[in-house]
């Protein structure tokens, strides 16, 4: 029989008793965005969920690939029931392996009106023991068919390699670019595919990925939602192309779980959205889905401004000397929130290997940081501290408190990666050494941010009290996102920022927990740009810290080139700002007077790239925030880095139903900008006189 589910996105699964569950088509409303091929007759399936098993074989030798597994080919289905609660609907496919006893649940979930499905499976072990060396978390077949045409010419897929401070760098190529080639075999042996290994789970590659019909606008975009180990791939089999998404696994990063009789393990989730109007609007849809599937708390509907003292300012060295004249100045400016980062722990300038105990320096303030805490207060302001809770340096003493069972280990020994132990977040110890620390700071300095930041990465993970090294970083990671969310249940008001030497740690699992994402550690505001335009992405609006470093060195448009580039996403303002020329704080004031205003459309507004997803060296760079419910229909912020010509047309075919726009400078309202706006093709036309100079244009009714 065939199930759909779903709504305007809607997935068709065939279960029948004799055979695997599968997911045999998806559509939007009339589209087709997968769908089964035509297979022999021996129905050599692809089904709902790929388990391979040690002792087990795979049915062909299809070098790395996760399909054609034994045990996923007699998996039989045994029923099947639809969850509702408010906001989304779940449906629930079981299955059995007569051969091993293993039973499957699968769930696909979808929240109302979004055009997405997220997806995950757990597996519980018969009556005999197994070992788990690879389990997906979602299979899609027949990926965006193309009927006779050759699809290895016709698709793309969309990668975003993430290197630190050069963070979201999205490319797109061909598959027969990527190194596929259309087959008629099941066993075909290449794959277009990234995997991640460690905890650091964007160091190299953001855990997504796109597929486009660059022809008929059909697109879809994943996200793997994990702060760990993940892999995906893309494949071909029978004239078509599959897609498999995973957690951890054994072949790309040393996991492998055993199971006794009755017991479980749940792949890490994962989420998938459709368009028809390529990948920018699948991105649309992802930051719904985002938006539905995190956390709620206050801090999202208010976006507050905060300052942070590290960014191109006190770099790690804090004191009371050097921060009492931030703190005025940042009250001056505007801002809300008054974060102080690294170093306010340590007596010396090494404060790198001596993390851990989170007691304040006495010899940086000598009256004590109550005082500093107090002044932030005194301005109106929200006080924060810096920490980095998963990781103790080999100076601290805590590194010889702390037993060394609540530190990663393999093969026996403590693991040290720069001068600090990895903290394992299953042992009660670690668990309770940091609650004792976060309370304690809290209650003491009346916090209310933190910023958790983690510097290093540990690798595949920790063998102590675990089936594999890749199997205690999963339970690390799990158990690292169950504490978080227990400072946040102890201290509901608190606003966390998730930091990983900028964004190396850019994931939904994170992103689901924290209120705050530090986008990347880009120092160069010349750099910025490309990095901004391309965090929505990955990162709603109102989740994406943004640097704006003015410093006393730059020119006025330069100054107003750094501060726009926070304006369409949560402002993270730093620099020397009490240092400033008089221009230069008004021009600060001004900047965030103005996103005081256009903040409260941040936290429903949708990602739109006029000139497409920059290139790390483009000398244009734009990004727009479509409006849906109220204000403008958008804001447009447009950068001109070295861009020879001093004119561009931003087409924004998107706005095509709204009428009687026009176009108008929102900051700097010195700017010598002069826009206009074509409503029949629906253009915004824009010049910048000078090079290196950024403005913020709302596009109105």
């Amino acid at each position: 029989m065939i199930t759909s589910f779903g709504d305007s996105l809607q997935l068709d699964l065939y279960l029948a008793a004799d055979e695997p569950p599968r997911l045999c088509a998806l559509r939007l409303n009339d589209t087709v965005l997968a769908e089964e091929s035509a297979e022999p007759a021996n129905r050599d399936v692809l089904p709902l969920v790929q388990i391979e098993l040690a002792g087990q074989a795979r049915q062909h030798t299809d070098g790395k690939r996760h399909t054609g597994s034994e045990v996923s080919a007699r998996l039989r289905y045994t029923g099947h029931k639809i969850l509702r609660e408010p906001g989304r609907t779940r449906l629930e496919v079981a299955s059995q392996d007569p051969v091993t006893g293993l039973s499957v649940s699968t769930s696909l979930e979808q929240c109302d009106g979004v055009d997405a499905v997220r997806a995950w499976s757990t597996v519980t072990a018969g009556a005999h023991e197994i070992v788990l060396l690879h389990v997906t978390s979602l299979l899609l077949p027949g990926v965006l068919p193309v009927g006779d045409a050759r699809w290895e010419d016709r698709l793309s897929g969309w990668t975003a390699a993430n290197p630190w401070c050069g963070e979201g760098r999205w490319s797109g190529a061909t598959l027969a670019e990527r190194g596929l080639i259309q087959s008629s075999r099941a066993d075909a042996r290449n794959r277009f595919a990234l995997a991640s290994t460690g905890s650091w789970s964007s160091a190299d590659h953001l855990p997504m990925g796109g597929l486009v019909d660059e022809q008929s606008g059909r697109a879809l975009l994943w996200q793997i939602e994990h702060n760990g180990s993940w892999s995906w791939e893309v494949g071909d089999r029978y004239d078509s192309v599959y897609l498999a998404l995973s957690g951890p696994g054994d072949q790309e990063s040393q996991w492998s779980k055993r199971l006794g009789p009755g017991e479980s393990f749940s792949t890490v989730p994962v989420a998938i959205a459709g368009s028809v109007a390529g990948l920018e609007g699948a991105a649309g849809e992802m930051t719904e889905q985002r938006r539905r599937t995190r956390r709620p708390h206050e801090d999202n509907e208010r976006l507050p401004i905060v300052f942070n003292d590290y960014m191109n300012c006190l770099s790690g060295d804090p004191s009371t000397e050097r921060l009492l004249p931030l703190i005025d100045a940042a009250a001056r400016a505007g801002a809300e929130y008054f974060c102080i980062d690294a170093g306010w722990y340590d007596d010396t300038d090494g404060w790198w290997d001596s993390v851990g105990a989170w007691q304040p320096s006495t010899v940086r303030f000598p009256g004590g940081l109550e005082k500093v805490m107090d002044r932030i207060r005194e301005r109106g302001m929200v006080p924060g501290l810096w920490i980095e809770p998963e990781v103790v340096g080999v100076r601290s003493p805590k590194a010889a408190e702390l037993p060394d069972e609540a530190f990663f280990s393999r093969y026996g020994r403590r693991l040290t990666a720069r001068g600090r132990h990895q903290l394992d977040l299953r042992h009660p110890a670690a668990v309770a050494h940091l609650d004792e620390a976060v309370d304690r700071l809290i209650a003491q300095f009346g916090l209310g941010y933190l910023k958790f930041d983690y510097n290093i990465e540990i690798g595949p993970g920790t063998d102590h009290a675990a089936d594999s090294a890749g199997d205690g970083l999963l339970g690390h990671n799990r158990a690292f996102l169950a504490w978080l969310n227990g400072v946040l249940d102890r201290h509901p008001g608190l606003v966390v920022e998730n930091c990983s030497s900028g964004g190396l740690r850019t994931d939904h699992a994170m992103l689901s927990t924290a209120q705050v994402h530090s986008v990347t550690d880009q120092t160069d505001f010349r750099l910025l740009p490309a990095i901004a335009a391309a965090a929505p992405m990955a990162v709603t609006p109102e989740q994406s810290a943004l640097w704006a470093y003015p410093g006393p060195d730059m020119s006025d448009d330069e100054t107003a080139f750094t501060l726009a580039s926070a304006l369409l996403g949560r402002v993270h303002l730093s620099g020397r700002i009490d240092l400033l020329r008089p221009a230069q704080s008004e021009l600060t004031a001004e900047a965030l007077a103005a996103y005081r205003v256009l903040r409260p459309h941040l936290n429903s507004a949708r990602p739109h790239w006029p000139l497409g997803l920059p290139a790390w060296r483009d000398g244009w760079v734009a990004l727009a925030l479509e409006s849906e419910f109220s204000g403008p229909a958008a804001h447009v912020l447009v950068w001109r880095r070295d861009g020879e010509d001093a004119e561009i047309r931003l087409p924004m075919p998107w706005l095509r139903d709204r009428r009687g726009l026009d176009a108008r400078i929102v900051f700097p309202a010195s700017s010598e900008a002069v826009v206009a706006w074509e409503q029949e093709s629906r253009t915004l036309n824009v010049e910048l006189p000078q090079p290196w100079s950024a403005v913020l244009l709302s596009v109105n009714s």
